[in-house]
Protein backbone atom coordinates (compact mmCIF):
# COMPACT_ATOMS: atom_id res chain seq x y z
CA UNK A 1 0.00 0.00 0.00
CA UNK A 2 1.52 3.33 -1.11
CA UNK A 3 1.76 6.08 1.47
CA UNK A 4 1.54 9.69 0.31
CA UNK A 5 3.71 11.81 2.59
CA UNK A 6 2.27 15.03 3.90
CA UNK A 7 5.25 16.92 2.51
CA UNK A 8 4.44 15.81 -1.06
CA UNK A 9 7.93 16.48 -2.45
CA UNK A 10 8.78 16.44 -6.19
CA UNK A 11 9.08 12.66 -6.32
CA UNK A 12 6.26 11.84 -3.89
CA UNK A 13 2.57 11.75 -4.62
CA UNK A 14 3.17 12.82 -8.22
CA UNK A 15 -0.25 11.70 -9.44
CA UNK A 16 -2.00 13.65 -6.71
CA UNK A 17 0.07 16.74 -7.42
CA UNK A 18 -0.92 16.53 -11.09
CA UNK A 19 -4.56 16.19 -10.13
CA UNK A 20 -4.42 19.31 -7.98
CA UNK A 21 -2.74 21.24 -10.77
CA UNK A 22 -5.50 20.30 -13.19
CA UNK A 23 -8.33 21.16 -10.80
CA UNK A 24 -10.58 24.08 -11.85
CA UNK A 25 -10.40 27.38 -10.02
CA UNK A 26 -12.29 27.19 -6.73
CA UNK A 27 -14.16 30.22 -5.31
CA UNK A 28 -12.41 31.18 -2.10
CA UNK A 29 -15.57 30.84 -0.05
CA UNK A 30 -16.21 27.29 -1.25
CA UNK A 31 -12.73 25.91 -0.81
CA UNK A 32 -11.56 28.06 2.07
CA UNK A 33 -11.69 28.10 5.86
CA UNK A 34 -13.18 30.98 7.89
CA UNK A 35 -11.91 32.05 11.32
CA UNK A 36 -14.30 33.90 13.62
CA UNK A 37 -12.95 36.77 15.71
CA UNK A 38 -14.90 38.14 18.66
CA UNK A 39 -13.32 41.62 18.70
CA UNK A 40 -13.88 42.42 22.39
CA UNK A 41 -11.79 39.41 23.36
CA UNK A 42 -9.14 38.96 20.67
CA UNK A 43 -6.47 41.61 21.31
CA UNK A 44 -6.44 44.95 23.15
CA UNK A 45 -4.18 47.66 21.69
CA UNK A 46 -4.85 50.48 24.18
CA UNK A 47 -5.03 48.66 27.54
CA UNK A 48 -8.65 49.63 28.25
CA UNK A 49 -9.68 46.01 28.87
CA UNK A 50 -11.57 45.63 25.58
CA UNK A 51 -10.20 44.17 22.37
CA UNK A 52 -10.22 46.45 19.34
CA UNK A 53 -9.53 46.72 15.62
CA UNK A 54 -5.89 47.76 16.02
CA UNK A 55 -5.34 44.77 18.27
CA UNK A 56 -6.82 42.48 15.62
CA UNK A 57 -4.66 44.06 12.91
CA UNK A 58 -1.51 43.38 14.93
CA UNK A 59 -2.45 39.71 15.22
CA UNK A 60 -3.48 39.07 11.60
CA UNK A 61 -0.11 37.54 10.77
CA UNK A 62 -0.88 34.79 13.28
CA UNK A 63 -4.02 33.92 11.29
CA UNK A 64 -2.19 34.00 7.97
CA UNK A 65 0.40 31.60 9.41
CA UNK A 66 -2.37 29.42 10.83
CA UNK A 67 -3.56 28.87 7.27
CA UNK A 68 -7.14 30.15 7.29
CA UNK A 69 -8.48 31.98 4.26
CA UNK A 70 -10.89 34.51 5.75
CA UNK A 71 -11.71 36.19 9.05
CA UNK A 72 -15.25 36.91 10.23
CA UNK A 73 -15.43 39.83 12.66
CA UNK A 74 -18.34 39.93 15.08
CA UNK A 75 -19.94 43.42 15.16
CA UNK A 76 -17.77 46.46 15.78
CA UNK A 77 -20.38 49.04 14.74
CA UNK A 78 -21.48 51.92 16.94
CA UNK A 79 -23.64 50.49 19.71
CA UNK A 80 -24.77 51.04 23.31
CA UNK A 81 -23.49 47.47 23.86
CA UNK A 82 -26.58 46.12 25.59
CA UNK A 83 -25.93 42.93 23.57
CA UNK A 84 -22.27 43.72 22.95
CA UNK A 85 -22.50 45.00 19.41
CA UNK A 86 -25.51 43.06 18.18
CA UNK A 87 -27.57 46.16 18.98
CA UNK A 88 -26.45 48.61 16.31
CA UNK A 89 -27.01 52.36 16.57
CA UNK A 90 -25.03 53.27 13.42
CA UNK A 91 -24.42 50.69 10.69
CA UNK A 92 -21.83 52.85 8.90
CA UNK A 93 -19.45 53.74 11.71
CA UNK A 94 -17.12 52.03 14.18
CA UNK A 95 -17.82 52.22 17.90
CA UNK A 96 -15.07 54.21 19.67
CA UNK A 97 -14.48 51.18 21.93
CA UNK A 98 -13.09 49.39 18.87
CA UNK A 99 -11.38 52.33 17.17
CA UNK A 100 -12.31 54.33 14.10
CA UNK A 101 -13.35 53.94 10.50
CA UNK A 102 -9.71 54.51 9.59
CA UNK A 103 -8.74 51.56 11.80
CA UNK A 104 -11.26 49.39 9.93
CA UNK A 105 -9.77 50.43 6.59
CA UNK A 106 -6.27 49.68 7.85
CA UNK A 107 -7.39 46.24 9.09
CA UNK A 108 -8.91 45.39 5.70
CA UNK A 109 -5.80 46.57 3.84
CA UNK A 110 -3.44 44.60 6.10
CA UNK A 111 -5.54 41.46 5.83
CA UNK A 112 -5.51 41.68 2.05
CA UNK A 113 -1.73 42.13 2.04
CA UNK A 114 -1.50 38.88 4.03
CA UNK A 115 -3.83 37.04 1.65
CA UNK A 116 -6.79 37.04 4.06
CA UNK A 117 -10.40 37.89 3.20
CA UNK A 118 -12.45 39.97 5.64
CA UNK A 119 -16.10 39.20 6.39
CA UNK A 120 -18.08 41.40 8.77
CA UNK A 121 -21.12 40.60 10.87
CA UNK A 122 -24.21 42.34 9.49
CA UNK A 123 -27.14 42.58 11.93
CA UNK A 124 -30.03 43.38 9.61
CA UNK A 125 -33.09 42.07 11.44
CA UNK A 126 -33.01 44.54 14.33
CA UNK A 127 -31.27 47.68 15.51
CA UNK A 128 -30.62 49.31 18.86
CA UNK A 129 -33.45 51.33 20.40
CA UNK A 130 -30.91 54.17 20.33
CA UNK A 131 -30.65 54.10 16.55
CA UNK A 132 -31.96 57.43 15.15
CA UNK A 133 -34.46 55.48 13.05
CA UNK A 134 -36.13 54.03 16.15
CA UNK A 135 -35.85 57.24 18.15
CA UNK A 136 -37.90 58.90 15.41
CA UNK A 137 -40.24 55.95 14.85
CA UNK A 138 -41.41 55.84 18.46
CA UNK A 139 -42.31 59.53 18.60
CA UNK A 140 -45.68 59.20 16.88
CA UNK A 141 -47.77 57.06 14.55
CA UNK A 142 -47.43 59.55 11.69
CA UNK A 143 -43.75 60.54 11.51
CA UNK A 144 -41.61 59.64 8.44
CA UNK A 145 -40.10 56.60 10.21
CA UNK A 146 -43.36 55.44 11.81
CA UNK A 147 -43.47 52.24 9.74
CA UNK A 148 -39.79 51.37 9.99
CA UNK A 149 -40.33 49.04 12.98
CA UNK A 150 -42.97 46.45 13.86
CA UNK A 151 -45.67 48.26 15.84
CA UNK A 152 -49.06 46.87 16.86
CA UNK A 153 -51.98 47.83 19.07
CA UNK A 154 -52.69 46.07 22.34
CA UNK A 155 -55.54 43.61 22.58
CA UNK A 156 -58.75 44.89 24.18
CA UNK A 157 -57.53 43.75 27.60
CA UNK A 158 -54.19 45.56 27.17
CA UNK A 159 -52.16 42.41 26.62
CA UNK A 160 -49.62 42.02 23.77
CA UNK A 161 -50.88 41.57 20.17
CA UNK A 162 -50.10 37.84 20.11
CA UNK A 163 -48.19 35.05 21.85
CA UNK A 164 -44.78 35.56 20.22
CA UNK A 165 -41.84 35.08 22.59
CA UNK A 166 -38.39 36.59 22.80
CA UNK A 167 -35.35 34.33 22.45
CA UNK A 168 -33.99 36.03 25.58
CA UNK A 169 -37.10 35.30 27.65
CA UNK A 170 -40.62 36.61 28.06
CA UNK A 171 -42.91 38.28 25.57
CA UNK A 172 -41.49 39.52 22.28
CA UNK A 173 -43.60 42.69 22.65
CA UNK A 174 -42.63 45.80 24.59
CA UNK A 175 -45.13 48.56 25.44
CA UNK A 176 -44.15 52.08 24.40
CA UNK A 177 -45.97 54.98 26.05
CA UNK A 178 -45.08 57.51 23.35
CA UNK A 179 -47.05 55.74 20.61
CA UNK A 180 -49.39 53.84 22.90
CA UNK A 181 -48.44 50.64 21.05
CA UNK A 182 -46.32 47.57 21.43
CA UNK A 183 -43.16 47.03 19.36
CA UNK A 184 -41.73 43.64 18.43
CA UNK A 185 -38.28 42.43 19.50
CA UNK A 186 -36.84 38.96 18.92
CA UNK A 187 -34.13 39.50 21.53
CA UNK A 188 -33.73 42.26 24.13
CA UNK A 189 -36.40 44.94 24.40
CA UNK A 190 -33.58 47.35 23.48
CA UNK A 191 -33.27 45.53 20.11
CA UNK A 192 -36.46 46.41 18.20
CA UNK A 193 -37.10 44.50 14.96
CA UNK A 194 -37.06 46.45 11.73
CA UNK A 195 -40.13 46.17 9.49
CA UNK A 196 -38.84 44.51 6.33
CA UNK A 197 -42.29 44.66 4.76
CA UNK A 198 -41.65 48.41 4.39
CA UNK A 199 -39.65 49.03 1.20
CA UNK A 200 -37.66 52.04 2.52
CA UNK A 201 -36.31 49.77 5.28
CA UNK A 202 -35.12 47.20 2.77
CA UNK A 203 -33.47 49.88 0.66
CA UNK A 204 -31.78 51.46 3.68
CA UNK A 205 -30.37 48.12 4.83
CA UNK A 206 -29.03 47.36 1.36
CA UNK A 207 -27.28 50.72 1.41
CA UNK A 208 -25.54 49.82 4.68
CA UNK A 209 -24.32 46.63 3.02
CA UNK A 210 -23.07 48.59 0.02
CA UNK A 211 -21.20 51.02 2.31
CA UNK A 212 -18.86 48.29 3.60
CA UNK A 213 -18.51 46.62 0.21
CA UNK A 214 -17.24 49.94 -1.12
CA UNK A 215 -14.72 49.99 1.76
CA UNK A 216 -13.36 46.65 0.58
CA UNK A 217 -14.87 43.94 2.79
CA UNK A 218 -15.01 40.55 1.09
CA UNK A 219 -18.33 39.40 2.46
CA UNK A 220 -20.76 39.10 5.30
CA UNK A 221 -21.83 36.82 8.06
CA UNK A 222 -25.54 37.57 8.32
CA UNK A 223 -26.84 37.45 11.87
CA UNK A 224 -30.23 35.70 12.23
CA UNK A 225 -30.62 35.47 8.45
CA UNK A 226 -34.09 33.91 8.66
CA UNK A 227 -35.52 36.54 11.06
CA UNK A 228 -36.04 39.46 8.69
CA UNK A 229 -39.77 39.14 7.98
CA UNK A 230 -42.75 38.51 10.24
CA UNK A 231 -46.33 37.51 9.51
CA UNK A 232 -48.24 40.71 8.76
CA UNK A 233 -51.43 39.22 10.22
CA UNK A 234 -49.58 38.68 13.52
CA UNK A 235 -51.02 35.19 13.90
CA UNK A 236 -50.20 33.25 17.08
CA UNK A 237 -47.48 30.63 16.91
CA UNK A 238 -48.84 27.12 17.58
CA UNK A 239 -47.58 25.12 20.57
CA UNK A 240 -44.83 22.61 19.99
CA UNK A 241 -45.26 18.91 20.52
CA UNK A 242 -41.98 18.65 22.37
CA UNK A 243 -41.95 14.89 21.97
CA UNK A 244 -42.56 14.90 18.24
CA UNK A 245 -41.42 18.10 16.54
CA UNK A 246 -37.86 18.92 15.56
CA UNK A 247 -36.34 21.25 18.15
CA UNK A 248 -34.73 24.60 17.45
CA UNK A 249 -31.09 23.81 18.25
CA UNK A 250 -30.27 27.46 18.85
CA UNK A 251 -32.01 27.46 22.26
CA UNK A 252 -32.27 24.98 25.10
CA UNK A 253 -35.13 23.26 26.89
CA UNK A 254 -34.77 25.75 29.77
CA UNK A 255 -36.20 28.48 27.53
CA UNK A 256 -39.98 28.87 27.01
CA UNK A 257 -39.15 29.95 23.44
CA UNK A 258 -38.90 26.19 22.82
CA UNK A 259 -42.58 25.73 23.68
CA UNK A 260 -43.68 27.16 20.32
CA UNK A 261 -43.41 26.27 16.66
CA UNK A 262 -42.08 29.50 15.18
CA UNK A 263 -44.24 29.57 12.09
CA UNK A 264 -45.18 33.24 12.02
CA UNK A 265 -42.47 35.29 13.73
CA UNK A 266 -39.60 34.22 11.44
CA UNK A 267 -38.62 32.14 8.37
CA UNK A 268 -41.37 33.72 6.31
CA UNK A 269 -41.45 33.17 2.52
CA UNK A 270 -40.78 36.88 1.87
CA UNK A 271 -37.31 36.34 3.31
CA UNK A 272 -36.23 34.55 0.14
CA UNK A 273 -36.93 37.54 -2.09
CA UNK A 274 -34.90 39.86 0.13
CA UNK A 275 -31.99 37.41 0.11
CA UNK A 276 -32.14 37.48 -3.69
CA UNK A 277 -31.90 41.27 -3.61
CA UNK A 278 -28.97 41.03 -1.21
CA UNK A 279 -27.23 38.50 -3.46
CA UNK A 280 -27.83 40.69 -6.49
CA UNK A 281 -26.06 43.53 -4.69
CA UNK A 282 -23.07 41.38 -3.73
CA UNK A 283 -22.80 40.04 -7.26
CA UNK A 284 -22.00 43.60 -8.39
CA UNK A 285 -18.70 43.24 -6.52
CA UNK A 286 -16.25 40.55 -7.66
CA UNK A 287 -15.42 37.63 -5.39
CA UNK A 288 -17.72 38.52 -2.49
CA UNK A 289 -19.65 36.00 -0.37
CA UNK A 290 -22.27 35.70 2.38
CA UNK A 291 -22.75 33.09 5.09
CA UNK A 292 -26.06 33.16 6.92
CA UNK A 293 -26.82 32.11 10.49
CA UNK A 294 -29.96 29.96 10.60
CA UNK A 295 -31.81 29.54 13.91
CA UNK A 296 -34.91 27.50 13.15
CA UNK A 297 -36.96 24.44 14.04
CA UNK A 298 -35.44 22.70 11.01
CA UNK A 299 -32.18 24.46 10.34
CA UNK A 300 -30.92 21.90 7.82
CA UNK A 301 -33.96 22.32 5.58
CA UNK A 302 -33.65 26.09 5.85
CA UNK A 303 -29.96 25.95 4.83
CA UNK A 304 -30.92 23.93 1.77
CA UNK A 305 -33.65 26.43 0.88
CA UNK A 306 -31.53 29.53 1.48
CA UNK A 307 -28.44 28.33 -0.44
CA UNK A 308 -30.10 26.54 -3.39
CA UNK A 309 -30.11 27.98 -6.89
CA UNK A 310 -27.01 30.21 -6.64
CA UNK A 311 -29.20 33.31 -6.22
CA UNK A 312 -29.47 33.73 -2.44
CA UNK A 313 -26.87 32.99 0.26
CA UNK A 314 -23.56 31.53 -0.84
CA UNK A 315 -23.53 29.36 2.29
CA UNK A 316 -25.28 29.04 5.65
CA UNK A 317 -24.92 27.29 8.99
CA UNK A 318 -27.40 26.11 11.59
CA UNK A 319 -26.97 25.10 15.21
CA UNK A 320 -27.18 21.37 14.51
CA UNK A 321 -23.46 20.80 15.15
CA UNK A 322 -23.33 23.34 17.99
CA UNK A 323 -25.35 21.29 20.46
CA UNK A 324 -24.39 18.70 23.08
CA UNK A 325 -24.88 15.58 20.91
CA UNK A 326 -21.85 14.47 18.90
CA UNK A 327 -21.70 10.66 18.63
CA UNK A 328 -21.29 8.70 15.39
CA UNK A 329 -25.01 8.02 14.97
CA UNK A 330 -25.83 11.71 15.38
CA UNK A 331 -23.33 12.72 12.72
CA UNK A 332 -24.51 10.03 10.34
CA UNK A 333 -28.19 10.89 10.73
CA UNK A 334 -27.57 14.64 10.51
CA UNK A 335 -25.44 14.40 7.39
CA UNK A 336 -27.71 11.80 5.83
CA UNK A 337 -30.70 14.08 6.17
CA UNK A 338 -28.77 17.10 4.98
CA UNK A 339 -27.36 15.38 1.90
CA UNK A 340 -30.85 14.15 1.02
CA UNK A 341 -32.29 17.68 0.89
CA UNK A 342 -29.41 20.02 0.14
CA UNK A 343 -29.30 19.74 -3.66
CA UNK A 344 -26.84 22.31 -4.98
CA UNK A 345 -26.80 24.25 -1.69
CA UNK A 346 -23.63 24.76 0.33
CA UNK A 347 -23.26 24.66 4.13
CA UNK A 348 -20.73 26.25 6.45
CA UNK A 349 -20.03 23.84 9.31
CA UNK A 350 -19.18 25.42 12.67
CA UNK A 351 -18.47 23.38 15.80
CA UNK A 352 -18.03 26.44 17.99
CA UNK A 353 -18.84 30.14 18.04
CA UNK A 354 -19.55 33.07 20.36
CA UNK A 355 -23.04 31.78 21.26
CA UNK A 356 -22.27 28.27 22.56
CA UNK A 357 -20.09 26.45 25.06
CA UNK A 358 -16.59 25.82 23.76
CA UNK A 359 -16.24 22.63 21.77
CA UNK A 360 -13.54 21.18 24.06
CA UNK A 361 -15.94 21.28 27.01
CA UNK A 362 -19.12 20.49 25.07
CA UNK A 363 -17.56 17.31 23.65
CA UNK A 364 -16.30 16.15 27.05
CA UNK A 365 -12.59 16.57 26.26
CA UNK A 366 -11.85 18.33 29.55
CA UNK A 367 -12.54 15.16 31.57
CA UNK A 368 -9.94 13.12 29.64
CA UNK A 369 -6.25 12.56 30.45
CA UNK A 370 -3.96 14.92 28.51
CA UNK A 371 -3.05 12.44 25.76
CA UNK A 372 -6.64 11.40 25.11
CA UNK A 373 -7.82 15.01 25.29
CA UNK A 374 -5.38 15.97 22.56
CA UNK A 375 -6.33 12.95 20.42
CA UNK A 376 -10.03 13.78 20.64
CA UNK A 377 -9.46 17.45 19.83
CA UNK A 378 -7.39 16.40 16.81
CA UNK A 379 -10.22 14.16 15.67
CA UNK A 380 -12.73 17.00 16.07
CA UNK A 381 -10.57 19.31 13.96
CA UNK A 382 -10.07 16.72 11.24
CA UNK A 383 -13.75 15.84 11.10
CA UNK A 384 -14.77 19.48 10.70
CA UNK A 385 -12.26 20.03 7.90
CA UNK A 386 -13.34 16.92 5.99
CA UNK A 387 -17.11 17.57 5.89
CA UNK A 388 -18.64 18.90 2.68
CA UNK A 389 -18.93 22.61 3.23
CA UNK A 390 -16.93 25.62 4.38
CA UNK A 391 -15.48 25.19 7.88
CA UNK A 392 -15.65 28.05 10.36
CA UNK A 393 -13.26 27.92 13.33
CA UNK A 394 -14.00 30.01 16.43
CA UNK A 395 -11.08 31.90 17.98
CA UNK A 396 -9.21 29.80 20.52
CA UNK A 397 -10.64 26.46 19.42
CA UNK A 398 -7.35 25.87 17.59
CA UNK A 399 -5.78 26.05 21.07
CA UNK A 400 -8.27 23.63 22.61
CA UNK A 401 -9.50 26.22 25.10
CA UNK A 402 -12.04 24.89 27.61
CA UNK A 403 -15.14 26.84 28.62
CA UNK A 404 -14.27 29.43 31.26
CA UNK A 405 -16.12 29.02 34.55
CA UNK A 406 -17.45 32.37 35.73
CA UNK A 407 -19.25 33.42 38.87
CA UNK A 408 -22.66 35.05 38.48
CA UNK A 409 -21.10 38.36 39.56
CA UNK A 410 -18.73 38.21 36.56
CA UNK A 411 -21.44 37.69 33.94
CA UNK A 412 -22.03 40.36 31.31
CA UNK A 413 -24.31 38.42 28.95
CA UNK A 414 -27.94 39.54 29.45
CA UNK A 415 -29.17 36.17 28.18
CA UNK A 416 -27.19 34.31 30.85
CA UNK A 417 -28.18 36.71 33.61
CA UNK A 418 -31.87 36.18 32.77
CA UNK A 419 -31.65 32.39 32.46
CA UNK A 420 -29.25 31.69 35.39
CA UNK A 421 -28.57 29.13 36.79
CA UNK A 422 -29.91 26.56 34.31
CA UNK A 423 -28.17 28.44 31.51
CA UNK A 424 -24.96 30.20 32.45
CA UNK A 425 -24.87 32.39 29.37
CA UNK A 426 -22.36 32.87 26.60
CA UNK A 427 -19.57 34.60 28.51
CA UNK A 428 -17.67 31.36 29.12
CA UNK A 429 -16.62 31.17 25.46
CA UNK A 430 -15.90 34.91 25.18
CA UNK A 431 -13.06 35.42 27.67
CA UNK A 432 -9.82 37.07 26.42
CA UNK A 433 -7.61 35.14 24.01
CA UNK A 434 -4.42 33.81 25.69
CA UNK A 435 -1.38 34.86 23.65
CA UNK A 436 1.55 34.70 26.09
CA UNK A 437 1.62 32.26 28.99
CA UNK A 438 4.16 34.27 31.03
CA UNK A 439 2.37 37.63 30.82
CA UNK A 440 0.13 38.71 33.66
CA UNK A 441 -2.60 39.55 31.13
CA UNK A 442 -1.83 36.53 28.90
CA UNK A 443 -0.64 38.95 26.23
CA UNK A 444 -4.19 40.23 25.64
CA UNK A 445 -3.01 43.82 26.16
CA UNK A 446 -4.85 44.80 29.34
CA UNK A 447 -2.09 44.66 31.93
CA UNK A 448 -3.20 47.90 33.58
CA UNK A 449 -6.97 47.68 33.21
CA UNK A 450 -8.95 44.56 34.11
CA UNK A 451 -10.42 43.03 30.96
CA UNK A 452 -14.16 43.18 30.33
CA UNK A 453 -14.34 39.47 31.25
CA UNK A 454 -11.87 37.73 33.59
CA UNK A 455 -8.92 35.79 32.21
CA UNK A 456 -9.39 32.06 32.52
CA UNK A 457 -6.56 30.53 34.62
CA UNK A 458 -6.70 27.18 32.79
CA UNK A 459 -6.02 28.97 29.48
CA UNK A 460 -2.51 30.00 30.55
CA UNK A 461 -0.87 26.66 29.74
CA UNK A 462 -2.64 26.67 26.36
CA UNK A 463 -1.39 30.11 25.28
CA UNK A 464 -0.32 30.68 21.69
CA UNK A 465 3.38 31.17 22.40
CA UNK A 466 3.63 27.95 24.41
CA UNK A 467 1.85 25.92 21.74
CA UNK A 468 3.90 27.38 18.89
CA UNK A 469 7.04 26.18 20.71
CA UNK A 470 5.66 22.63 21.02
CA UNK A 471 5.73 20.67 17.73
CA UNK A 472 3.08 18.26 19.09
CA UNK A 473 0.63 20.92 20.25
CA UNK A 474 -2.94 21.23 19.00
CA UNK A 475 -2.12 24.61 17.43
CA UNK A 476 0.68 23.15 15.33
CA UNK A 477 -1.61 20.27 14.42
CA UNK A 478 -4.16 22.78 13.10
CA UNK A 479 -1.46 24.51 11.07
CA UNK A 480 -0.45 21.22 9.46
CA UNK A 481 -4.06 20.14 8.97
CA UNK A 482 -5.06 23.38 7.24
CA UNK A 483 -2.04 23.19 4.94
CA UNK A 484 -2.85 19.54 4.14
CA UNK A 485 -6.48 20.33 3.32
CA UNK A 486 -5.38 22.86 0.70
CA UNK A 487 -3.82 19.95 -1.22
CA UNK A 488 -7.04 17.91 -1.15
CA UNK A 489 -9.46 19.14 -3.87
CA UNK A 490 -12.03 16.52 -2.88
CA UNK A 491 -12.21 18.04 0.62
CA UNK A 492 -12.65 21.54 -0.74
CA UNK A 493 -15.27 21.07 -3.45
CA UNK A 494 -16.06 17.35 -3.67
CA UNK A 495 -19.41 15.63 -3.31
CA UNK A 496 -20.13 13.58 -0.20
CA UNK A 497 -21.46 10.04 0.07
CA UNK A 498 -22.03 8.40 3.45
CA UNK A 499 -21.05 4.88 4.42
CA UNK A 500 -23.57 2.79 6.41
CA UNK A 501 -24.32 3.95 9.94
CA UNK A 502 -22.06 2.53 12.65
CA UNK A 503 -22.46 2.85 16.40
CA UNK A 504 -18.94 4.18 17.01
CA UNK A 505 -17.48 5.18 13.66
CA UNK A 506 -18.51 7.79 11.11
CA UNK A 507 -17.30 7.34 7.54
CA UNK A 508 -17.96 8.98 4.20
CA UNK A 509 -16.53 9.43 0.72
CA UNK A 510 -15.54 12.80 -0.74
CA UNK A 511 -15.12 12.92 -4.49
CA UNK A 512 -14.13 15.61 -6.99
CA UNK A 513 -13.30 15.27 -10.67
CA UNK A 514 -9.69 14.55 -9.78
CA UNK A 515 -9.78 12.75 -6.46
CA UNK A 516 -11.74 10.22 -4.41
CA UNK A 517 -11.18 9.99 -0.65
CA UNK A 518 -12.66 7.87 2.13
CA UNK A 519 -12.68 9.66 5.50
CA UNK A 520 -13.12 7.50 8.62
CA UNK A 521 -13.52 8.68 12.24
CA UNK A 522 -13.60 6.62 15.41
CA UNK A 523 -15.74 8.63 17.82
CA UNK A 524 -15.02 6.34 20.75
CA UNK A 525 -12.23 5.84 23.32
CA UNK A 526 -11.62 2.25 22.16
CA UNK A 527 -9.77 0.71 19.22
CA UNK A 528 -12.16 -0.19 16.40
CA UNK A 529 -11.83 -2.41 13.32
CA UNK A 530 -14.09 -2.00 10.28
CA UNK A 531 -14.38 -4.61 7.56
CA UNK A 532 -14.34 -3.45 3.94
CA UNK A 533 -18.03 -4.33 3.58
CA UNK A 534 -18.91 -1.84 6.36
CA UNK A 535 -17.40 0.84 4.15
CA UNK A 536 -19.24 -0.22 0.97
CA UNK A 537 -16.02 -1.68 -0.45
CA UNK A 538 -14.76 -5.08 -1.47
CA UNK A 539 -11.62 -6.42 0.17
CA UNK A 540 -9.74 -6.00 -3.10
CA UNK A 541 -10.81 -2.37 -3.41
CA UNK A 542 -9.67 -1.62 0.11
CA UNK A 543 -6.39 -3.49 -0.33
CA UNK A 544 -5.62 -1.58 -3.53
CA UNK A 545 -6.37 1.81 -2.02
CA UNK A 546 -3.68 3.99 -0.49
CA UNK A 547 -3.62 5.59 2.93
CA UNK A 548 -3.06 9.31 2.54
CA UNK A 549 -1.00 10.45 5.47
CA UNK A 550 -2.66 13.41 7.11
CA UNK A 551 -1.24 15.22 10.15
CA UNK A 552 -3.20 12.71 12.25
CA UNK A 553 -2.47 9.09 11.39
CA UNK A 554 -4.76 6.93 13.49
CA UNK A 555 -5.69 4.47 10.76
CA UNK A 556 -4.11 1.28 9.36
CA UNK A 557 -5.33 -1.01 6.59
CA UNK A 558 -4.60 -4.73 6.44
CA UNK A 559 -6.34 -7.90 5.21
CA UNK A 560 -9.45 -6.20 3.93
CA UNK A 561 -10.17 -4.17 7.06
CA UNK A 562 -9.36 -0.85 8.68
CA UNK A 563 -8.03 -0.48 12.21
CA UNK A 564 -8.69 2.81 14.01
CA UNK A 565 -7.01 3.91 17.23
CA UNK A 566 -9.09 5.37 20.05
CA UNK A 567 -10.31 8.76 18.81
CA UNK A 568 -8.44 7.87 15.64
CA UNK A 569 -9.19 8.84 12.08
CA UNK A 570 -7.66 8.72 8.64
CA UNK A 571 -8.15 9.27 4.94
CA UNK A 572 -7.87 6.67 2.20
CA UNK A 573 -7.37 7.58 -1.47
CA UNK A 574 -8.55 5.70 -4.55
CA UNK A 575 -7.33 5.74 -8.14
CA UNK A 576 -9.85 7.15 -10.62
Amino acid sequence: MRILKKGLGPGEGKALANNVAQAPAIPWWRGGVIYQIYPRSFADSNADGIGDLRGITRRLEYLADLGVDAVWLSPFFKSPMKDFGYDVSDYCDVDPLFGSLQDAKRLIKTAHQLGLKVMIDQVLSHSSDQHPWFVESRQSRSNPKSEWYVWADAKADGSPPNNWLSVFGGSAWQWDTRRGQYYFHHFLSSQPDLNFHHEPVREAMLQTVRFWLDLGVDGYRLDTANFYFHDQQLRDNPPRDRHGNVADMSVGDFNPYMFQMHCFDKSRPENLQFLRALRSLLDQYPDRAMVGEIGDDDGLARIAQYTAGNDKLHMAYSFDLLGPVHDASFFHQTMCRFESIVGDGWPSWALGNHDVMRVASRWGCDQLPAGQRLAKLQLIATLQLCLRGTPCIYQGDELGLPEAKLDFEDLKDPYGITMWPQFKGRDGCRTPMPWESESADLGFGSAVQKPWLPWCPSHRVLAVNRQLANPKSLLNFYRSLLAWRKRMPALQIGAMRLCPEHRDCFAFFRQSDTQTLLCIFNLSPEVKRLHASELCLSEDELNQARVIESPLSGLKCAAGSVRLAAWGCGVIGFSL
